[in-house]
């Protein structure tokens, strides 16, 4: 087997190493942006990226993201995010600010399907994802000496009826407390509201874009029996109702009568591995805000 190099960071981390990525959400009003400006400038930043949404400016909610430049980030973001949360008070903000050169780290789940995951470690060797793969969890062995010609942990926990508690126990010992999003590239399993608690919008799954059509196993054989002309993926974060998280992205091919089962199938892998390959993207780049069961997404 071919082996692989594990990623190192490239040039435009140390770039980059006094960049932070600031997210706000708060109910619309005057005054927000010019405070989060006035703010920054205050405290010495350089602003380098603004983007921002209201759902109405006449009661709606307002989102905020913003990437700046401040020298000496690393001792200065205690003090910094101290004096914001005045005006995020003021405000009634929820925030975040983050570090650019602290890397998310990802924790990937998958079963037998491989598609997603080797897009994922394909753009992670690339450097193409910032982010880091911390260990890739698995209730088959399949993919156990690939993942780790990577340098990655590979861990194999079994799944049944039975054990599924035992088991999720297992993974949340092995995830440790670091990890910062859990990817489920095709883990066919469905996650508990406990362990969905633990990672309340820092789950994402990915899947065919039929539902509530075609619900259950076989879903492009389904497809192909009602003659679809459209094949598309979903990413959303994961939530207790199956499949009914908060929509991150979504890509669809149109098909024809002529593309039999196989030709469905092969696809609609393409798509999910492109839709879920971006939402990752998105998540490690700080740019999704969740309001109740909707994503606003700066890209």
């Amino acid at each position: 087997m071919e082996l692989h190099v594990k990623h190192q960071p490239n040039s435009t981390q140390s770039a980059h190493e006094n960049r932070a990525r600031m997210l706000v959400s708060c109910p619309d009003g005057p005054g927000i942006v010019a405070a989060v400006s006035r703010f920054l400038y205050e405290h010495g930043a350089n602003i380098v990226q603004s983007d921002q949404y209201t759902m109405d400016p006449s009661g709606g909610m307002f989102f905020m993201r913003v990437e700046f430049d401040l020298p000496y980030l690393s001792e200065t973001q205690p003090q910094l995010e101290q004096d914001f949360a005045v005006v995020a008070e003021q405000f009634r903000m929820e925030w975040t600010i983050s570090a650019v050169s602290r890397k998310k780290k990802l924790a990937i789940f998958v079963s037998k399907e491989d598609h997603c995951l080797v897009e994922l470690l394909w753009q992670w060797q690339a450097g193409d994802l910032d982010a880091d793969i911390s260990l890739v969890v698995s209730n088959h062995p399949d993919m156990k000496e690939y993942v780790e010609s990577f340098g990655i942990p590979y861990h194999h926990i079994p799944v049944t009826a039975d054990t599924k508690p035992e088991a999720e126990r297992r993974q949340l010992e092995v995830i440790g407390e670091d990890i910062d999003v859990i990817i489920l590239a095709r883990y066919m399993q469905i996650i508990s509201p406990k362990f969905i608690e633990h990672y309340r919008n820092r789950i994402i799954n990915i899947h065919h874009s039929f539902l509530p059509a075609f619900v259950g196993g076989k879903p492009y054989a389904q497809a192909y029996n009602r003659g679809v002309k459209i094949i598309g993926a979903t990413a959303h974060y994961v939530t207790e109702e199956l499949d009914g998280g908060p929509i991150i992205e979504q890509d669809v091919q149109r098909v024809s009568h002529g593309d039999d089962v196989n030709e469905l199938k092969r696809i609609g892998r393409t798509i999910e591995r492109v839709v879920l390959a971006r939402a990752v993207k998105w998540h490690a780049e700080d740019r999704i805000l969740v309001h109740e069961n909707k994503t606003v997404v700066f890209n």
